[in-house]
């Protein structure tokens, strides 16, 4: 009772977030909607008048810490504009992203996508991935998931957590290329490691169903923590459901009904069923801990 519960809760969750795409069969790939977000090349401008390429798209040490875009978006995307001509990979990525957003010129996909094979040609691997991901939305081009395929294994095998995901998800789902369970855990693997929640969700998901993977619920409850702690609400959802079910850990009613909470404060509606469910089996004082406990998680944690 307690496998066929969590396998169901797996499948009812093993779907891939897309920001810009309604399709979820496609979304290992399509996740790169929010994946770009996280990895968007910093909107700077760079603070110097030379001609060169590097200083007109590298604006320093300010590049590596400060995620705030320029007062003046004209004057930036002149720079990117002029660095991209020169052949500048990161200005050309930078460039692929506001024209696939439409963040300060209208949303242009193929112009986008122009830019981003530019870069990904030079084999930058930001750009890389979202080659991949426009080719498995159709974004600009005709949906082809064995060139998305080829874009994010490029990218994953420099180490792009984002695109080792998504290539899991391709394996998973035999998305241009034959279904295979064993490549799905292990680039999984790779960006779990790498500290990419939704990869460590997935990986813990198998390890729960026992795909590519030897069944194993302490390694599912290890990595679904890891992810619910980044504040990924399936996995938070999930975490809640083994402490429920006392699967790959001892039963708590208490830590199961706190990460239920957090995780429909974070989006899951289903969790409301598990929490009735819960607070039917715990005492007053019970339920008052596992509230303050869900307090403490998202304070802790930030969601």
């Amino acid at each position: 009772m307690k496998d066929s519960l969590i396998i169901t809760i797996a499948l009812s969750l093993s779907v891939w977030s897309s920001a810009a795409m309604a399709d979820n069969r496609a979304a290992a790939i399509n996740q790169a909607g929010s994946g770009d977000d996280i990895n968007a090349p910093r909107l700077l401008l760079a603070q110097t008048n030379s001609g060169s390429a590097e200083s007109q798209s590298d604006p320093g040490a300010i590049s590596q810490k400060d995620d705030v875009a320029p007062q003046d978006s004209n004057d930036a995307l002149e720079w990117y504009r002029l660095a991209a001509a020169q052949g500048d990979a990161w200005a050309q990525t930078s460039l692929g992203y506001l024209y696939r957003k439409g963040d300060g010129v209208p949303q242009d996909y193929k112009e986008a996508f122009k830019w981003y094979h530019l870069a990904a040609e030079q084999g930058y691997p930001l750009a890389q991935y979202n080659l991949g991901v426009m080719y498995g939305a159709g974004q600009g081009v005709p949906q082809d998931y064995q060139e998305a395929h080829k874009w994010n294994r490029l990218a994953a095998e420099q180490g792009h957590a984002p695109a080792q995901y998504n290539l899991g998800v391709m394996y998973a789902q035999g998305q241009g290329v034959p279904q295979d369970d064993h490549q799905a855990q292990t680039w999984y693997r790779f960006a779990a490691k790498q500290g990419y929640p939704m990869a460590q969700y997935s990986l813990g998901v198998m390890y729960g169903e026992g795909q590519g993977v030897p069944r194993d619920y302490r390694e599912a409850h290890e990595w679904n923590r890891l992810a619910a702690e980044q504040g990924y609400a399936p996995a938070q959802y999930y975490l809640g459901a083994m402490y429920y079910n006392g699967v790959g850990v001892v039963k708590n009613y208490v830590e199961a009904y706190a990460w239920l909470v957090v995780a429909q404060t974070n989006g899951i509606k289903v969790a409301g069923d598990f929490i009735e469910m819960a607070r039917k089996n715990m005492t007053a004082s019970q339920i008052e801990k596992g509230r303050q406990l869900a307090k403490e998680i998202m304070a802790r944690h930030g969601h």
